[in-house]
């Protein structure tokens, strides 16, 4: 399969966040390796002319999802920390579109959609297709894509920009089966041609 990049593509990188590589709150095993694979992605999309987009976790101090409010995870990505900044080797442009979520005490957002304007700025911005890669594969990955799936977009998966959790084992495949279920097709850089629209 070879997929040429086209109007109305948008590359979608969910979560690279100092808290979720080695060393961090909330490390994803490997979640270091995506950094240069999503480069090469924004190289291709930059070049292409085409809209590039940024989730990150951004919590407030007490956040729900943090062990000290009964939540399953150490507190991470707290707004305004070092953790909380994109991964130092991501480079991301300064025209990123950069969406938080998460931000609220009591609500828990693990999609990209879940609380925010992202749909509204996708569609402003006409935009049909997303490539979604980042962390982590069995959280908020999944749950973007899955949103996405929902609200219509046609989704490709970034196969090999992304990394999983695995909680228990076997987490992370089983999240790429559920996505591809509902819908997404998975791409890797090798399946994208090189050469920009006309």
């Amino acid at each position: 399969m070879t997929v040429r990049l086209k109007p109305g593509d948008a590359l979608v990188i969910v979560d690279v966040q100092n808290d979720f590589l080695p060393g961090g709150a909330l490390p994803v095993p490997q979640g270091d390796e995506v950094v240069p694979v999503l480069n090469e992605y924004i190289h291709r999309f930059r070049q292409a002319g085409l809209p590039i987009v940024a989730t990150r976790d951004w919590h407030p101090p007490d956040h729900c999802s943090f062990r000290d409010r009964g939540g399953p995870w150490p507190a991470h990505c707290v707004q305004g920390t070092p953790g909380a900044e994109f991964a130092p080797g991501l480079e991301l442009p300064d025209d990123a579109l950069v969406v938080s979520k998460a931000t609220e005490p009591d609500q828990e957002a693990y999609s990209g959609f879940q609380g925010t304007d992202l749909d509204a700025r996708l569609r402003a911005m006409g935009v049909r297709r997303l490539f979604v890669g980042g962390l982590a594969t069995d959280y908020c990955v999944k749950q973007t894509v899955l949103d996405a799936l929902r609200l219509g977009y046609q989704v490709y998966l970034l196969t090999d920009a992304i990394r999983a959790v695995d909680v228990h084992p076997g987490d992370g495949e089983a999240a790429i089966d559920e996505m591809r279920r509902a819908g997404a097709l998975p791409l890797t850089l090798s399946d994208l041609a090189e050469e920009a629209p006309a």
